[in-house]
């Protein structure tokens, strides 16, 4: 990922993280209130009107990027390296981190599992269902692209040390949740949809520094990708069921597990065979 030795300011980075954001929220609304199209008649439909909004989002996210960051040499295999799309190390990017976050549903998977013993509940049957978990499984591949691949490499070439990018992302992360104010305020007063998204935003920050820390880690965009797509499959873990003491047992277990392999298994050279010079994006040398 060769770029140039010269950074760009920190003003230009935050602000156009901040840009990128906006968009990335102001964007879904753009079928109702600027091409005036009739409300959706489906679920389905307004999923596909979502993933198709938040698709050219990050397009742009990934454009406005490439014009700002310098970059030496423009060609597809610079601008890829940046934003962590790389098909070397493959396999480690998907089964490394994808262990590494299920260790912290431990106690979840342990509930999933004696729940499949005792019967099997068929979901899929259910067309708005199978929507939802469809754009709910594409939708870490639009987020990803603009808060981690796009934002982490600004921050960083705009003078950010690394933790002060890995902490700042996921804070652009959660205020693009901030819609789904407006959307709980339909169903619930403004206290109750005030602490549903007050804990949905503390959740996403929580996670977003996970997943920061990853792409900062491995510098490979699947990594994060994948956690994500493994956590909004499996939902908030589960700590503790009256069911039985084992699935507690099992959560502490994984929670430690987690802590004692978060380094190890993000070490940089499992994911790198080497490590580039570049100042403003391999800041990541110094967590080795």
């Amino acid at each position: 990922m060769a770029m140039d030795a010269s950074e760009i300011s920190k003003t230009t980075a935050i602000v156009a993280c901040t840009s990128m954001t906006l968009l990335y929220v102001a964007i879904l609304y753009t079928p109702t209130f600027l091409l005036r199209l009739p409300p959706p008649d489906s679920i389905q439909t307004f999923m596909i009107r979502r993933f198709i909004c938040a698709a050219v989002s990050s397009v742009a996210s990934l454009l406005l990027c490439a014009y700002i960051l310098p970059v030496r040499k423009w060609e597809a295999s610079s601008l890829l390296g940046v934003y962590g799309i790389r098909l070397d190390h493959i396999w480690q990017a998907v089964i490394i981190p994808l262990s590494l976050t299920s260790l912290m549903y431990a106690g979840s998977l342990v509930l999933k599992s004696l729940l499949l013993l005792d019967s099997w509940r068929d979901q899929w049957n259910h067309g708005d269902q199978l929507s939802r978990d469809s754009v709910k499984d594409i939708a870490p591949l639009t987020e990803e692209l603009v808060f981690r691949a796009c934002m982490i490499p600004l921050l960083l070439c705009g003078g950010l040390t690394t933790y002060t990018a890995v902490f700042l992302c996921p804070i652009f992360f959660s205020l693009a949740h901030l819609n789904h104010l407006l959307d709980t305020l339909h169903h619930r007063s403004l206290l109750q949809a005030s602490i549903v998204v007050g804990f949905q935003l503390g959740y996403t920050v929580i996670f977003g520094w996970y997943a920061s820390f990853l792409f900062v880690r491995t510098g490979h965009l699947t990594a994060p990708i994948i956690a994500h797509m493994f956590c909004n499959f499996m939902g908030l873990p589960v700590i503790y069921s009256q069911r039985t003491g084992l699935i507690t047992v099992a959560s502490i277990a994984g929670l430690l597990g987690f802590v004692w392999l978060l380094f190890p298994f993000t070490y940089p050279y499992l994911y790198n065979y080497e490590i580039d010079s570049c100042e403003c994006w391999h800041r990541y040398c110094t967590w080795q």
